[in-house]
């Protein structure tokens, strides 16, 4: 039918051609840079796998370790003890020792952190389906280590130039995953295209979604039209129109919204190619601005025009023990909740005013749940997070003149050269150590203790979504905030601060035991973050670790003694208690989880305890070392 061949045409017409997105070639990888990257995983994996008591570590003697496998496989290394029973592994002193062919034993220098995963599975206690899924994971992380280990990158002194955005793509990935890059559904092409390490601008791909599908949600100054006038000039917008008019199909009938371009050619196409056939999606074409991504991967920041959104954009990849896909209940729920924190927090004077910390708004959202398996129970949440958007305002929009803002995992990066991010800002700072990390830590530690306390709420502070703002001179002044739904979690029990919640009838925050509030807080500033910075600041800063953890826990006293009518939540959301509980996240995927395909993300569940630096008797000699 020749209307049937001219709308195809017009379809194909709107899709970019090859040339519009090159492939990267593959990257050149030094042998001897696989074998480094190798040495430093395999390093990793045995300081987090006994970290999380999946394997037994016996010291030796001076300073040396040995753990025994059931493979008959042993493995010895030297380690520096740290906070929290945490071993900090020396990769260049890792030997293998296993039965030769001749029923001797070898040991020979070790760097194959694949073949370490093999010599371990069965002491783990895990299958052979985990174990050849994670080798994947495994993999494909050690391949961009092994890149940027070949490739080098800019000093640590060089990076202190570096925006936000364009500071996210230097970044290595998550501190306490092993296999931190694994990407399950990436190609190894589309990892050179899509990965914040690769830094490559994306143009994003917008669609019109039939609003008997899809469901506009801002918060109250924000219209949809609002949205769209900021996001797309008036000639897209025309553009756009314009393929709804041709197709005979009415604007005003359709929500509009971004779609990251892998998950519209791998899931949207598939899932949802009914509603494309029944033009109740309609592809409209590129955007004209270009995103990067940061390290969530899904979430895009505009580089075109930086002061505009960030998206955040689901992607049917596995990645970090998730599915990264967005639940709807978010998307629908992120404005509400937004508009909840503002009309609490912003009017707290000593966030307002004192510690001036901003919370990056989630203001906007698309929800689109499929037709079909949205209904039927049980359905694994992969296939049901397939489409949806959330806007965040960005970064560039809230930062002050002068301001860089950076996020906290970038204080433990380390260049090339075995230089450290943070000493490069402390001497940027002219400052003595010690007074820039007090700085830092009445920055980061007095805002949320203050929500903590003050209103039991805590967010999820790990690396990535908490970002501090420097001065000109590279000293941490405030705080940012961002990444609420879902990772926004209030106590159960009845604070009079908190006042009318957002989700009185259906659920939108999850409510926790004031325990489980307070082991967020733990689990990603003291455990997840500064278990690595201290050992960092004592080798580069010559901050004794003991000395560090004696300032945090200052810092935490000093925020309690201001406020004595919170005596009893200082008790309820005790962070100096002398051990907290453990909560293993390589233990999860390769024992508890495994890959099983579940309807729902799970809980974690704890597996022993820790010996808490915060404590009073923290275990931590003058030196620095466990005792």
């Amino acid at each position: 039918m020749p209307t049937s061949r001219t709308s195809a045409d017009d379809r194909r017409a709107e899709e970019p051609s090859p040339a519009a997105h090159p492939v990267p070639e593959l990257p050149d990888v030094d042998p001897a840079a696989w074998r480094e990257s190798g040495r430093r995983l395999l390093a990793k994996a045995l300081g987090e796998w006994c970290f999380e008591d999946m394997l037994k570590a016996v010291e030796t003697g001076e300073g040396r370790y040995r753990v025994d496998l059931d493979s008959g496989t042993t493995y010895v290394f030297a380690a520096e003890p740290g906070a929290f029973g945490w071993l900090r592994v020396d990769p260049g002193s890792i030997s293998r020792t296993a039965t030769g062919m001749l029923g001797n034993s070898i040991a020979e220098p070790a760097w194959d952190v694949q073949r370490f995963l093999l010599d371990a599975a069965s002491t783990l206690g895990t299958d052979a389906a985990t174990v050849a899924t994670y080798f994947t994971e495994l993999s494909a992380t050690q391949a961009v280590d092994a890149a940027r280990a070949t490739h080098g990158g800019e000093k640590a002194d060089e990076l202190l130039s570096l925006g936000h955005t364009e500071l996210e793509c230097r970044m290595t990935g998550h501190n306490l995953l092993v296999a931190n890059k694994g990407r399950v559904g990436f190609s190894a092409s589309q990892v050179r295209a899509y990965a914040p390490e690769s830094a490559q601008p994306v143009r994003l791909r917008w669609i019109a979604v039939h609003r008997g599908l899809a469901e506009f949600r801002g918060t109250s100054e924000l219209s949809e039209r609002e949205v769209l006038s900021r996001e797309l000039d008036e000639d897209t917008r025309a553009r756009f129109t314009a393929v709804l008019d041709r197709a005979g199909l009415a604007p005003e009938g359709f929500v509009w919204m971004p779609v990251h371009p892998w998950q519209w050619d791998h899931a949207v196409q598939i899932l949802h190619a009914a509603d494309i056939a029944q033009r109740r999606i309609v592809p409209l074409g590129d955007s004209p601005d270009a995103y990067l991504p940061g390290q969530s991967i899904r979430t895009m920041a505009n580089v075109t025009h930086p002061e505009r959104y960030d998206v955040k954009l689901p992607l049917k990849i596995l990645n970090t023990l998730v599915w990264r896909g967005i639940p709807p209940h978010c998307t629908a729920g992120a404005p509400v909740v937004t508009q909840w924190l503002r009309g609490l927090l912003d009017r707290d004077p000593l966030l307002t005013e004192e510690t001036r910390t901003v919370f990056l708004g989630e203001v906007a959202s698309v929800t689109v749940r499929h037709p079909y398996l949205d209904a039927f129970p049980e359905v694994p949440y992969q296939h049901l997070e397939t489409l949806g958007c959330i806007w965040r305002e960005s970064v560039s929009s809230r930062a002050g003149a002068g301001e860089r803002v950076r996020t906290f995992a970038s204080l433990l990066h380390v260049d090339s050269t075995g230089d450290a991010f943070v000493a490069a800002l402390v001497r940027s700072s002219g400052l003595p150590a010690e007074e820039w990390l007090g700085r830092l830590f009445s920055t980061l530690l007095d805002p949320l203790l203050h929500v903590l306390y003050r209103y039991g709420v805590t967010f999820n502070p790990h690396g990535q979504n908490t970002l501090l703002g420097y001065d000109g001179r590279d000293v941490p002044v405030r705080l940012y905030l961002k990444d609420f739904v879902d990772d926004v979690c209030v106590s159960f029990d009845d604070v009079p601060e908190r006042g009318p919640e957002p989700d009185s009838h259906g659920h939108i925050l999850p409510r926790k035991h004031p325990s489980v509030i307070r082991q967020h807080v733990m689990d990603q500033v003291f455990v997840g973050h500064f278990r690595y910075l201290a050992p960092l600041c004592a080798e580069h800063l010559g901050v004794p670790e003991a000395t560090f953890w004696g300032m945090a826990r200052d810092t935490i006293l000093a925020f309690q003694a201001r406020f004595p009518e919170l005596a009893e939540r200082f008790a309820a959301y005790d962070l100096l208690v002398p051990d907290i509980p453990r909560y293993g996240l390589n233990r999860d995927r390769l024992v508890v989880t495994r890959y099983t395909d579940r309807a729902l993300r799970h809980a974690l569940y704890p597996n022993g305890t820790h010996p808490n630096p915060l404590a009073r008797d923290h275990g931590l000699s003058p030196r620095g070392n466990a005792r």
